[in-house]
């Protein structure tokens, strides 16, 4: 009887222990012990970008900081985690990550599967060329010209199915390459987001070369993603964008990520609560 005891003991303790484990790992809360993990891309000059220091940078990146802090997690607390976009709901879903803030355009079917805080930010979808390109002014200028976009994107479909169809739709690996292609006369626009398009053109190996055309085929709002029905969450980051902005704090970090571009940015959006 005593072995039996204790051994049953021992094995109370094994799956307390794990237990205990398993709690604490912030498999489903978004947090690892005392640090809170944020999603963000690690690919996007001026919106989130993992430096070859492996620190980190963009205005998405900085609207995270804020956030963070308002929530009570100083920088030194964030664990950044790479958010891709095919993978950003199943990243809230499992818990992976307390929240994402990753040119995350708040759209009804993604509202079907996470919930969102914001908008923080409103961008359209616009066109990038050359410097001393005169020839692109307008979308149907591109029906004779060589487009650029990535494998898959929504922004070059859309282009291409409704506003110009007789455009040479080229589609890439990559932004980087497209910027090339451009650079180098082998495509004569590129296409996304223009907060996308204006943080490539920030870069400082990329200021003079290229200019946003000032088109607004789509309007994308980017908001925060969380777990659906987290509404406590959500009323607090909702919270921190709203000071974010009378503050001031937006505005310096709008024009510090994209102001080199000569981005014409919108007014910040008003929170939804």
């Amino acid at each position: 009887m005593k072995l039996r005891s204790a051994s049953a003991a021992a094995a109370a303790a094994v799956v307390l222990a794990l237990t205990a484990t398993a709690c604490g790992s912030g498999s489903d809360s978004g947090s690892n012990g005392d640090k809170i993990n944020i999603g963000i891309k690690f690919d996007q000059p001026g919106l989130g970008l993992k430096t070859p220091d492996g620190t980190y940078a963009g205005f998405d990146v900085d609207v995270a900081k804020y956030v963070a802090k308002e929530l009570g997690y100083t920088e030194d607390k964030i664990a950044w985690k790479q958010a891709p976009s095919a993978e950003r709901e199943n990243l809230i879903k499992n818990g992976d990550v307390k929240f994402v803030v990753a040119s995350y355009s708040i759209n009804d079917k993604r509202k079907k599967e996470v919930d969102f805080a914001g908008p923080y930010f409103l961008t359209h979808q616009d066109l990038l060329v050359r410097a001393d390109d005169s020839s692109i002014t307008k979308v149907e200028d591109l029906n004779s010209k060589k487009l650029c976009s990535v494998t898959g994107s929504t922004s070059a479909q859309n282009v291409k199915e409704k506003l110009a169809p007789k455009a040479d739709l080229q589609q890439l690996g990559g932004y980087s390459e497209c910027l090339t292609g451009l650079e180098n006369k082998a495509v004569d626009a590129l296409t996304t987001d223009a907060s996308i398009l204006a943080g490539y053109a920030s870069q400082k190996e990329h200021q003079g070369k290229f200019k946003l055309v000032g088109l607004k085929m789509s309007d994308e709002n980017y908001g925060i993603g969380l777990k659906k029905g987290d509404d406590e969450l959500r009323g607090k980051i909702n919270k921190a964008l709203e000071k974010m902005v009378s503050d001031g704090t937006w505005e310096k970090l709008v024009k510090q990520h994209f102001g080199p571009s000569g981005y014409k940015y919108e007014p910040a959006p008003k929170v939804e609560n």
